[in-house]
């Protein structure tokens, strides 16, 4: 479970969990092309103790999905992905 201290403790820039996740309706839905797919996302601290979390298909590397990703805007996906305290998701970069 994140919570602010932790985001306040961490380097900026520190990726801090990633992982792979199905894109699903079930899961983690980008579009209803693909489903099934394998999408790759990252969750990084910005220059402050706010963070967000990146996501694309996972044949990509991290850099690129940190680079060119599509950030991860709606709450329930967001705590799906990155479990956290309220404090830590108002923090959240939109």
């Amino acid at each position: 479970m994140l919570t602010l201290q932790q985001l306040k403790d961490m380097p900026p820039k520190t990726v801090f969990a990633s992982g792979e996740v199905e894109n699903s309706p079930d899961g983690i839905y980008m579009t209803d092309s693909n489903v099934g797919s394998k999408l790759r996302w990252a969750a990084r601290r910005g220059g402050i103790h706010d963070w967000a979390i990146y996501i694309h298909w996972a044949y990509h590397s991290l850099e690129y999905i940190l680079n060119q990703g599509d950030k991860v805007t709606g709450v329930e996906n967001i705590k799906k992905l990155v479990p956290c305290e309220q404090e830590a998701l108002e923090m959240y970069r939109r």
